[in-house]
């Protein structure tokens, strides 16, 4: 394809993804760039859900039932929010699931796009009581209700798409660059400098709608920051330096917990379900 040609095509998608990638995430009204399909993402999402439900050892006692009793009251919080403030229901075409993998070594838990939610027995011992298990499952669930994945998958075809055009122009500097360093050198810029710091800010919103929607489905946010000085305790206080994570520091994720507690307590009291 001629270089004329390549960018004409590329012109016409961009100016497609503009028309279509208006959009805000829920209660923050950060203004968000979305052009894949969300029901795509779900139905591959559950897909893949299903998968890791036949590999994975799972567990099927009153603790998988305490996890479903607190994601019943999110789920049923969350969209009485919406309902009372005369906005879309973000979890409209969400079909919920949970289950809590067997794994004492990893102190993690994830919410896939469209609900589907993974526990791992690991981080039972660093949440120790109900309200830390809601703050984990809040912010967990926060990724999906602000579609954070459609954003990624979104915002990583557009990189794509881009890296190709600066090549193209550069009369392929850029594949020089890779060859000559024997390394993904622009990718990794992009995740340094563009990737990274678009996920921490997605983390941060993550943190602070898990404790709204744990806040309006009865849970004692107070015990969120709680929470993470236990997981840094427990992580012996090792962690990658911020600039090359995806996620904030423990330190600033505990400083932006605790400014936001009694503001999310007063104006995110627990949600009247008629």
């Amino acid at each position: 394809m001629n270089r004329r040609k390549f960018l004409s095509i590329v012109g016409c998608s961009c100016g497609g993804f503009i028309l279509n990638s208006c959009a805000t995430a829920p209660i923050t009204d950060r203004k968000q760039f979305k052009i894949i399909s969300e029901a795509k993402l779900n139905a591959q999402a559950a897909a893949v859900y299903e998968k890791i439900k036949n590999k994975e050892k799972l567990i099927t006692d009153s603790k998988l039932d305490e996890i479903k009793e607190i994601g019943k009251k999110m789920e049923n919080s969350i969209s009485e929010y919406f309902y009372q403030t005369n906005q879309n229901d973000p979890t409209a075409l969400f079909n919920w699931e949970y289950i809590l993998i067997d794994n004492k070594k990893v102190k993690n838990a994830w919410c896939m796009p469209g609900g589907k939610i993974a526990i791992y027995s690991g981080i039972l011992n660093v949440t120790k009581n109900i309200n830390g298990l809601a703050a984990v499952m809040g912010h967990e669930i926060a990724h999906a209700v602000a579609k954070h994945s459609v954003e990624r998958a979104s915002r990583g075809v557009v990189l794509n798409v881009g890296t190709q055009v600066i090549d193209v122009l550069s009369g392929g500097a850029l594949s020089k660059v890779n060859r000559t360093t024997g390394i993904d050198t622009v990718g990794l810029i992009s995740q340094l400098g563009i990737m990274n710091p678009f996920n921490r800010k997605q983390e941060s919103e993550a943190d602070y709608l898990g404790m709204i929607f744990s806040s309006l489905s009865g849970f004692d946010i107070r015990e969120t920051s709680k929470l993470w000085d236990r997981m840094r305790a427990a992580n012996k206080g090792k962690s990658q330096p911020e600039f090359l994570s995806t996620h904030p520091s423990a330190k600033n994720r505990i400083k932006n917990i605790t400014g936001w507690t009694n503001e999310i307590i007063m104006k995110y009291p627990p949600i009247n379900i008629s």
